[in-house]
């Protein structure tokens, strides 16, 4: 009685009995709710009411009960169908059933129905395929799986790019085999795993080793792979070529560092001919200007006016000189700073002009000294244009943080221009072409645009790198 409570009260198997030729005896609740039937529709009728057309055309269910008898018992998993037709995955077991002569009694026969786990089971192997011809897929990176020992225990087909080892060639070895020498007599692979295993990732860029000895720049990311239990299983490992990275990156430190030393070379060959003209050329002409003072006195009368004449040409000439010598002297950059430096020559050139001027800038910190010179030079020439062509009454300067670097605007409220930049000629082309040859020195950009009595706008945008240069990241670690 008990064993007959304990079958009644089970719901989430059907288990019910089947004579020697395979028809229901016995129904219990959990096979009315999995299969639909109650125990009197059912009861009585050969179980392969439960197999689809295709199982029973294959003489299934008299072959289960064919291994039962011959083997105690059959066990398997596959569809079966509800009273109304719908299909569930199921686990089959079916025991043969002896009387104490050994003459078979019948079969009891258990069903459970599986299909959410099988569903489950299924989107879980879709997952991890998917995952597995995403990783397979990968080119640009290598991703594999190491043991706990840092053994290779997997391999994608980037990993085959990148390295050149197939997966025959490389399963199997441990991972240092793609360290330099230095690398390896230093421990760096055990104490990679080390810090992994305790931060739960390592990451670093240096010279890795591909199958054919060549280096290669990589970055690299160990992750720690940890059970539910906490137990360390293994590691994921994902690593870069950043070698033509690297390459334009030390290329680009080296053009920084070259365009730093020709703004220097200019600026001290301004300071030169600065010198050579106030201590030279000026002293000169202020010796012949004051000659030419005397001799106006001492002329005939009638020769007086063209000495005078001649006098004030040495003047003019003395305050041009001047005016050159100011505008070759260095801005004092180093020294003061871009925003100081500018600003102080806004006042003391551009208001001796006769222009009025507003100065707006909301850069953060200082810009490397070349960068901040040419800026200043840009901007020089730029404002002498607005003194010399725009009949101009207000000039404005801006600077300003933009994408890494800084952007740069001169406007002015003039006469603007008409044609494009091409046609210019003389001085005013001399001087457009060396503030565009300037900003594109300095991997940057220039524009000049206006429109007649709407003023100009010259605008340019120059890069920034940190202040104090350095090598190129990852410069020297291995």
């Amino acid at each position: 009685m008990s064993s007959e409570l304990l079958v009644q009260g089970v719901l989430d198997y059907a288990i019910f009995m089947l004579d020697t030729e395979g028809h229901i005896l016995s129904w219990n609740p959990g096979a009315e709710r999995i299969k639909g039937y109650t125990a009197e529709q059912i009861i009585g009728r050969h179980f392969s009411v439960f197999y689809p057309p295709e199982a029973r055309a294959q003489g299934r269910p008299a072959r289960g009960l064919r291994i039962a008898t011959a083997e105690g018992r059959y066990e398997e998993e596959g569809w079966r169908l509800r009273r109304d037709g719908t299909r569930f995955w199921a686990n089959v077991v079916i025991t043969a059933l002896f009387d104490d002569n050994g003459h078979l009694r019948g079969f009891g026969k258990v069903t459970r129905d599986l299909t959410e786990r099988r569903a489950a089971e299924q989107a879980l192997t879709e997952s991890e395929e998917r995952f597995r011809l995403l990783v397979q897929g990968v080119l640009d990176y290598a991703i594999f799986m190491l043991d706990t020992e840092g053994r290779i225990v997997s391999w994608n087909t980037g990993a085959e790019r990148i390295k050149g080892h197939t997966a025959e060639q490389i399963i199997g070895q441990h991972f240092s085999v793609f360290y330099p020498p230095e690398a390896k007599a230093e421990g760096k692979p055990e104490r990679e795993l080390r810090i992994a295993t305790a931060e739960g990732r390592y990451e670093e860029e240096g010279w890795r080793l591909r199958r054919d000895g060549t280096r290669f720049w990589a970055s690299v990311v160990i992750t720690a792979l940890f059970d539910d239990n906490g137990h360390l299983r293994g590691f994921g490992k994902v690593t870069r070529d950043l070698t033509e990275r690297r390459a334009a990156e030390q290329a680009l430190t080296q053009r920084r560092r070259l365009l730093a030393h020709l703004v220097e070379a200019q600026e001290m060959e301004r300071r030169r001919i600065a010198w050579d003209v106030h201590d030279d050329s000026i002293q000169s002409m202020v010796a012949v200007g004051m000659r030419l003072q005397l001799l106006a006195n001492r002329v005939p009368p009638e020769l007086a006016p063209q000495v005078r004449q001649l006098d004030e040409s040495v003047s003019g000439a003395i305050g041009r000189l001047r005016s050159l010598s100011f505008r070759l002297r260095p801005p004092g950059i180093d020294r003061h700073g871009l925003v100081e430096a500018l600003g102080g020559y806004l006042e003391e050139v551009v208001t001796g002009w006769g222009l009025r001027y507003a100065f707006d800038h909301s850069l953060e910190g200082e810009v490397p000294t070349e960068v901040a010179i040419t800026i200043f030079r840009i901007c020089q020439e730029a404002l002498t244009n607005v003194h010399k062509h725009a009949r101009a009454s207000t000039v404005k300067v801006s600077l300003a943080p933009a994408g890494q670097g800084v952007l740069t605007r001169v406007t002015d409220d003039g006469v603007g221009f008409e044609a494009p930049l091409g046609p210019l000629t003389g001085r005013e082309h001399f001087g457009v072409i060396e503030m565009r040859e300037r900003a594109e020195t300095a991997d940057g950009w220039w524009t000049m645009h206006g429109e007649p009595g709407g003023g100009t706008t010259v605008e340019f945008w120059l890069p920034t790198p940190p202040v104090g240069g350095g090598d190129a990241p990852g410069e020297g670690t291995s």
